[in-house]
């Protein structure tokens, strides 16, 4: 049996997660989405975040023989109760180390959610634009309102991601995830 897992700061903070990226996957052909996989970046370190994305094929990682995701995944997502500083510490380490290209922590009790990219080998926080939307540097239309999703608003959410994805710009990027 796991480890208990809280609603309010684990269990429905993650699945809107999921359901974020979920759209975004669905509509970005060459785009996957994980949950819970278990990833084998190391000889020492097979984290299961809670999400990630992924390009397939032609990205950093791929699924092995046993059905593992071998490499590093673009994106990484962790939704942090308890585990806040162990997401923001040690696990930040081995993402950067390994080449993680983005990852997000939402600290559910802080009330807060960073997105990192990766620059010069160290985590860079991304920024919010002036219409309160931070997006993605790898994955062109993935956007998110960080304060809608705070504040539970799903909608606004999902229509900051839809308007990022009608631009050109995304239609660029799964046109050449489709030409590799």
């Amino acid at each position: 049996m796991g480890s208990p897992v809280r609603d309010d700061l684990h269990a429905e903070p993650h699945a809107k997660l999921i359901l974020w990226l979920g759209l975004y996957a669905i509509g970005t052909a060459g785009v996957r989405l994980s949950d819970n996989a278990t990833v084998r970046l190391d000889l020492h370190n097979e984290p299961q975040p809670d999400a990630l994305l992924r390009v397939d094929p032609g990205g950093q990682s791929r699924r092995d023989e046993d059905g593992y995701i071998e490499g590093a995944p673009e994106l990484i997502a962790e939704v942090a109760a308890s585990s806040a500083s162990y997401d923001l510490h040690d696990k930040l380490r081995v993402y950067q180390r390994n080449g993680v290209r983005e990852y997000t922590v939402w600290r559910t009790v802080d009330q807060r959610i960073d997105w990192f990219e990766l620059a010069d080998d160290a985590y860079q926080p991304l920024q919010v634009d002036a219409d309160g939307v931070t997006r993605s540097k790898v994955f062109p239309g993935l956007a998110l309102s960080i304060d809608a999703l705070l504040a539970g608003d799903f909608p606004t959410v999902e229509a900051a991601l839809r308007e990022a994805m009608a631009t050109g710009e995304h239609e660029a990027f799964v046109t050449a995830l489709k030409d590799a």
